[in-house]
């Protein structure tokens, strides 16, 4: 998902649960900053490098891919952008190898989303920003994985085909222009140039794919490597609006209106006021849809929407003492981030795959290893971590 999506309707779902529009704002600013938080970032901020949750482009062609930095990799991608549906879904006539790899396709509704929104409650609206943004991008990054791989995340690139509003059908060609916006008249998109590696960087996520994923207008059918290439079909639009509820539905649990938060459910009768307005700016075909994603949200909000704007957050974050930068708005983002990527990495580990490294169980063997993580014993400890 892109910005109109983890920002501007994260921002629509959360005043429909019933937070504030302060709330409001604070929470989509975490879920877009998901997509943002790189060790570049961090570095200029002097925050803990291991709170990062994403990685810029730059920073993936220079990654290391041998085991330790495809752990590194799998680690920010699985935990906040491709969240693994079944752990231990069954393969059968499979290698261990591709066996690991094919538990880390995402898909929405597995007991890691369950434990994400769970993992969030009570720690501050940063945790549900980025608890909403792994949600959501269950539905937009469904059938891909968070670590590279060829066998499965290559897809047969003479077979995406868009299906059309009207019924008919448009062969999708795709080419390796990153500056060349996608035509969308032509359905001409922008992916990743194959690679013959295994573990090339160009087969990370859905970059065979290109953004077609991103997309909340878009209907495709196209031929996974995993699937053994049989065709599968993606509907955007009814998947997104599917998201958007989940999302008021997670929300309202987070915000205390509800006493937990279930697998598959959905909060149709909250959303159903604005369901038609919605519906159509999802099925509406362009590359930005934050402006009319921005004018229905000041519409529910009675508010006007403030611009993406991280610089506030920056100069508190850095303006802060010691003693205080954990409680700034960017100190608990990076708590909450780090606290989801261990939450992931260790019930990657626990499965028995490796694919995103050891993992120690924080709450039950405290402290070790790498000292950013001494601020979630600190957390846990409240505020004690001897």
């Amino acid at each position: 998902m892109q910005k109109d999506f983890h920002y501007y309707a994260t921002y629509c779902a959360a005043r429909l649960a019933g937070y504030s529009h302060q709330e409001g704002m604070e929470i989509c600013t975490a879920a877009q900053f998901v997509d943002l938080c790189s060790i570049t970032f961090l570095e200029s901020v002097k925050g803990p490098k291991s709170a990062a949750t994403t990685q810029l482009q730059l920073e993936l062609m220079e990654a290391r891919t041998d085991i330790i930095g495809l752990q590194d990799i799998t680690r920010i991608w699985a935990s906040f952008h491709f969240l693994p549906y079944d752990l231990h879904a069954d393969v059968k006539r499979a290698g261990k190898q591709y066996r690991n790899k094919y538990r880390m396709i995402c898909k929405p509704n597995g007991e890691l989303v369950k434990s994400t929104v769970e993992l969030a409650k009570g720690k501050g609206t940063p945790a549900v920003g980025i608890a909403m943004h792994v949600v959501a991008d269950t539905w937009a990054h469904s059938n891909f994985a968070g670590t590279p791989s060829l066998v499965i995340n290559n897809t047969e690139k003479y077979n995406f085909v868009e299906l059309l509003e009207d019924g008919t059908e448009r062969t999708i060609r795709f080419r390796h222009s990153t500056t060349t916006p996608d035509d969308l008249d032509n359905s001409i998109y922008t992916n990743s140039i194959f690679q013959w590696s295994e573990n090339s960087i160009m087969n990370l996520g859905h970059g065979r794919a290109g953004h077609l994923p991103d997309y909340s207008f878009i209907r495709y059918r196209y031929l996974p490597a995993w699937g053994d290439y049989e065709a599968i079909v993606k509907d955007n639009p009814s998947e997104y609006y599917s998201a958007f509820c989940q999302l008021v539905c997670a929300m309202k649990y987070l915000r205390g209106n509800r006493d937990s938060f279930a697998l598959n459910t959905y909060d149709t009768v909250s959303v159903e006021p604005w369901a038609d307005e919605i519906k159509r700016i999802l099925r509406k075909r362009q590359l930005d849809s934050c402006e009319d994603w921005r004018r229905l949200g000041e519409k529910i909000a009675g508010h006007e929407i403030d611009d993406f704007d991280l610089d506030k957050y920056r100069e508190e974050y850095v303006s802060a003492d010691k003693d205080n930068k954990d409680s700034t708005f960017l100190g608990q983002f990076f708590i909450a981030a780090m606290a989801q990527k261990s939450m992931v990495t260790n019930a990657v580990f626990k499965s028995g795959n490796l694919l995103a490294g050891f993992s120690v169980d924080f709450a039950e063997k405290g402290f070790r290893g790498i000292k950013d993580y001494r601020k979630l014993v600190n957390q846990a400890k409240g505020g004690n971590d001897k």
